[in-house]
Parts: structure tokens; sequence; C-alpha cells
């Protein structure tokens, strides 16, 4: 399982929660290169889906009778697309805390 994708999440994550906490950073050249929260998150769901999509796919195969398809293989696929869509949505329910969290802070 590719966790990069959620690798790079946690440490956006981690740098705006530094930021939040007072211990802001100098936003310069040295930042400028840093990752796109947003794109890094789409990938990550196009990533999920497109495992999906493909122990579906693997699934149907198998059921219409495809001898190329083995079940040892279709149901390593399916579990793998259920593990990583449970990761996406523990990852979101980490973020919509974190939201609530910054939400919530006095200013």
């Amino acid at each position: 399982m590719d966790t990069k994708g959620i690798e790079q999440m946690l440490s956006v994550l981690r740098s705006t929660a530094t930021q939040a906490s007072g211990n802001v950073q100098e936003s310069g050249p040295a930042n400028a290169g840093g990752v796109d929260f947003a794109q890094v998150l789409q990938n990550s769901i196009d990533k999920v889906n497109q495992t999906q999509k493909q122990a579906d796919q693997m699934a149907e195969k198998l059921a219409a009778g495809d001898t190329s398809q083995n079940l040892h293989e279709v149901m390593i696929a399916l579990q793998t697309a259920s593990v990583s869509f449970q990761e996406m949505v523990q990852v979101r329910n980490k973020l919509v805390t974190a939201y609530q969290d910054v939400m919530n802070m006095q200013v």
C-alpha cells in the first residue's frame, strides 16, 4: 500500500498545526516548493477510487466466468480496496476533527 500521499498530507497538517499554535515560520523562498494540500488530498482520493474500480472490474470478470481471473487475486484486490477506503475515511475524520478544533479556537 502506498502511503506517500498520506505522509505528505500529515506533514501539511503538522505544519498547519504548528502555524496555528503561534510558531509561525517565515513563508518565503524556502517554503515556496511546499506541497499543495488540496492536490495531495485529490490524488489520494483518486487513487482510492482507482483501486476500488479495478477491484470491482476484477470481481465482475470473475463472476462472468472469465478464466483469466484468479479468485485469490480478486479477493486480495477487494480487500486492498476496502482497507484503502477505510484509511481514507479515517483521514477524513481526522481532518474534520482538526477543522472543528480550529473553528472552536478563541481568537
